[in-house]
């Protein structure tokens, strides 16, 4: 497997994760929380193959990296949410 052509595939799939999308607000969150579950399954399914020697470890760490990334950007916009929720609680009626 040649690493230009896998960093190119994988760059393919990221630039469609970060580009914007248009419609409603819904369905921007139902992608986002789509493509993180394909993202933790595709590193789940690249570590399993690594265990069983049938994947190459460039792979499992790239699938690794992008996994950590996903969970921090999953974890910021929480937080975000949360500092929202409670600036609006703050709010005088």
């Amino acid at each position: 497997m040649d690493i230009s052509s896998l960093v190119a595939q994988n760059y393919a799939a990221s630039k469609t994760a970060t580009s914007p999308e248009h419609g409603a607000g819904g369905n921007a969150v139902i992608g986002a929380a789509q493509s993180f579950m394909n993202t933790l399954q595709n590193s789940e399914d690249i570590a399993m193959q690594s265990m069983t020697g049938g994947a190459d470890p460039h792979a499992l760490v790239q699938a690794l990296a992008q996994t950590e990334l996903a969970v921090q950007t999953a974890v910021t916009v929480r937080d975000r949410v949360v500092e929202a929720y409670q600036e609006i609680l703050r709010m005088p009626v």
